[in-house]
């Protein structure tokens, strides 16, 4: 049984007749003749009975074109649907980024991108996470594009330089350290500390960072997410070392720069290496790249 048996089925049954349906089909009558002979062959019944000239369905015949009918328009919407996913200016982008992308940079980029006239009908869903799981979700393609840390030994994935994150010392507007407006890290050693855990991208450079300076951190909690990091903060629960977002402005904290040691904070768009990527997809993905380059880098 294939695709092109199902459509002649229910071409004969809609015309019930067999030149009709063939001149219809752009086939021969016997080729026509011979695909249904095949299908009732297969199926093991008869679908079609003479009724003079004509033809018509037989009870089974009958019950079969209901599943048939269903069968195909289901087929045709999810052809109709696929068009409009991969449609350059139709389509459907799953973009998945860090947290620290969530309140600044994807909101510009897809603003910017949107006022296009042959962008304004792409459609996008956003998923949020740390790099280690927004990573194995990229390879499973739950996401055609990621906004995230690099990270080592991931072959498959593309990671080209988006944006630049600063990293700060934040502590409570009451803390000793709030005096002053810059640091050095080694100078913060006797605080303890409200840490990422071991799920966030910056850890790596962040631990390499200590490491630099020799100094172990004194680890009072491990959190994943940036807000719960600065709120608990706030409270004087610990001081922390995170990228300078915006909304660091909200809280009831203070921010000093890191002297030394020196460092880079850079943010990737990550995609599959050898891998299709809608219209769409590619669309954003080239204009995320050129937006960062003039404006984030």
């Amino acid at each position: 049984m294939n695709l092109r048996q199902l459509y002649y089925f229910k071409k004969l049954a809609e015309k019930e007749h067999y030149t009709i349906a063939a001149a219809e089909l752009s086939i021969t009558q016997p080729s026509l003749s011979h695909s249904i002979a095949e299908l009732e062959r297969e199926l093991g019944v008869y679908l079609f009975e003479k009724q003079g000239r004509n033809i018509r369905l037989t009870k089974y015949g009958r019950f079969y074109l209901t599943y048939v009918e269903k069968s195909l328009a289901e087929l045709e919407k999810g052809e109709k649907l696929l068009h409009e996913l991969t449609s350059p200016s139709h389509g459907n982008i799953d973009l998945g980024f860090i947290y620290t992308m969530g309140a600044h940079t994807v909101p510009e980029l897809v603003q910017n991108f949107t006022k296009a006239e042959n962008h304004k009908d792409i459609t996008f869903s956003f998923y949020q996470g740390a790099t280690k799981s927004i990573i194995p979700d990229l390879k499973n393609e739950k996401f055609d594009l990621a906004i995230c840390s690099y990270v080592e030994n991931e072959p498959d994935i593309e990671f080209l330089p988006l944006t630049k994150q600063e990293l700060v010392i934040v502590v409570a507007e009451n803390h000793p350290l709030a005096k002053y407006d810059s640091i050095d890290l080694k100078d913060t050693a006797e605080y303890s500390y409200i840490f990422f855990s071991d799920t966030s991208g910056l850890r790596p450079l962040i631990d390499s960072l200590f490491a630099e300076i020799n100094i172990q951190p004194k680890i009072g909690c491990y959190v994943e997410e940036d807000t719960a990091m600065v709120g608990l903060v706030s409270v004087d629960y610990g001081i922390s070392i995170m990228p300078k977002i915006s909304s660091l402005a909200h809280y009831n904290v203070k921010v000093l720069s890191i002297n030394e040691p020196k460092h880079e904070r850079f943010i990737y768009l990550a995609s599959l290496k050898n891998h299709y990527i809608s219209p769409a997809s590619k669309a954003f993905k080239d204009f995320a790249l050129r937006y960062g380059e003039k404006h984030f880098l």
